[in-house]
């Protein structure tokens, strides 16, 4: 019981750290890191070098080197490798997003996709576009894009201001913890050892049953209440103030990673297909479309990627936080008392309980993101406790969904959503809070029948 003992020790330290004294997430992981990594016992550590040197992982000499290491030599290692794993991606996601709002080639995406659907249905189109838009570009900045067009098509159709809101929260919010390489579930993903291709598709399949969820609530709501378009809602937002990009160069930088990430899962791995490489060279064609097309009095392109490189920083911060977390509870010898307790019982609670466990972090402190990061290493200790009967991946998407329930006033994305469109609290907490948790909810039998169905293994 002493790794569970540690295990709540560690989650304890990283809610009070947030919640209570209003730490940055990154000094509350790596605290929360450091105190697992000082309690754990000389025990616990050398069970951990025996199962590595049993598994053929290690050799002998590196686990009873391990079992004699020290706790901040083992939190920097995991830091360190965290960084290693996740610092490129997160770094030229950051730049592929920046390059793409600041081209104007996100926009160019929107109207072609509202073109497409048109006025009858432009309410699919915003679930669509904030979807897509979302992987490779933060919630926030998503949201920022799209809700003025929402406001703009309300006072075009005169109605329907409350679907165009929702919708492009459901659309948004799911790619946000269901698809990499937004930082939650490439972190998830990364932990569990799921490959990116497979971690994408997964995302995007599981994503269309819970967005369809919230489009479901969407057109119920926008009947049950009416919400009047502000009256500081711009008259016309769709005028192009510059010429935009072209559409197929406005998709560029995200087809061609995309592509060559699942040509070599299908087809043959080669250099360029690795995931690194492959957003690299979507980075560079963002920064290539960004020098082409770069409106009037904007910043420079160096100014731009400089800004994308310290959001990035940020996050890589927080994400390496995370793994030298995980890593110290992983340490603790978790996994083996898991395999212990329940066996095969245990494995088919392990869903619902990795559900759960990142439902009850988000809740207690907000971030989505964070929520994943804090709760993957606990979704890694039932991977290592024995075979799961089914891919991992299942396990990446059940953080994911876990992400969405409950967002209210200790969430930032709650209040980007009050403040920008006219919403009270209240209004937000009675609309679109249940909309985000239903989300999250339905996606959980989605995988648990996924997983039963098409295990993968």
């Amino acid at each position: 019981m002493t790794s569970l003992l540690l295990v709540a020790l560690g989650l304890a330290i990283v809610l009070l750290a947030l919640i209570r004294l209003r730490l940055h997430p990154f000094l509350a992981m790596i605290l929360a890191a450091f105190a697992v990594a000082f309690a754990t016992p000389h025990a616990a550590l050398e069970g951990q070098a025996a199962a590595q040197v049993e598994a053929g992982k290690i050799t002998a000499r590196q686990g009873a080197e391990f079992a004699a290491s020290k706790a901040p030599d083992r939190v920097l290692a995991a830091f360190g490798d965290t960084c290693g794993k996740m610092g490129l991606l997160i770094a030229m996601a950051s730049i592929l997003g920046k390059c793409l709002l600041d081209s104007g080639a996100a926009m160019s995406i929107v109207r072609a996709v509202l073109r497409l659907f048109g006025q009858a249905r432009v309410h699919l189109g915003f679930i669509l576009t904030g979807f897509g838009l979302a992987i490779p570009v933060y919630f926030d900045a998503v949201f920022y894009l799209l809700m003025p067009i929402g406001k703009a098509m309300a006072r075009v159709t005169g109605k329907n201001y409350l679907l165009y809101i929702l919708t492009i929260v459901a659309g948004a919010t799911m790619a946000h913890s269901l698809v990499p390489p937004t930082p939650g579930p490439l972190f998830a993903a990364r932990e569990l050892g799921v490959d990116i291709s497979t971690m994408m598709l997964a995302g995007s399949v599981t994503g269309l049953f819970t967005a369809s969820t919230g489009l479901l609530w969407a057109l119920w709501a926008n009947r049950k209440w009416s919400i009047p378009l502000p009256v500081d809602a711009p008259d016309e937002v769709l005028a192009e103030d510059h010429p935009l990009p072209p559409l197929w160069l406005s998709l560029l930088p995200i087809v061609l990673p995309v592509a060559l990430i699942a040509w070599g899962t299908a087809v043959s791995p080669l250099w360029f297909t690795d995931s690194n490489v492959a957003l690299s060279l979507g980075a560079v064609a963002g920064i290539f479309l960004l020098a082409r097309h770069r409106p009037a009095g904007s910043a420079s392109v160096h100014d731009a990627v400089q800004a994308a490189i310290l959001s990035g920083a940020g996050i890589l911060l927080i994400t390496a936080a995370g793994g030298a977390f995980g890593s110290a509870l992983r340490q603790t010898g978790v996994a083996e008392l898991i395999q212990q307790m329940g066996g095969t019982a245990a494995r088919h609670w392990a869903l619902p309980i990795c559900f759960l466990v990142t439902a009850l972090v988000r809740t207690a402190q907000g971030s989505a993101t964070v929520a994943m990061i804090t709760a993957a290493p606990i979704a890694k200790a039932f991977l290592d406790s024995g075979d799961l009967g089914f891919h991992p991946v299942y396990l990446a998407l059940a953080v994911g969904c876990g992400s969405k329930p409950v967002p209210w006033f200790n969430d930032s994305g709650f209040w980007i959503i009050t403040r920008m469109t006219g919403l009270h609290e209240g209004q937000t907490l009675r609309i679109v809070t249940p909309m985000m948790s239903l989300m999250g909810l339905a996606g959980l039998p989605v995988v648990m029948l996924g997983a039963w169905l098409w295990p993968m293994v």
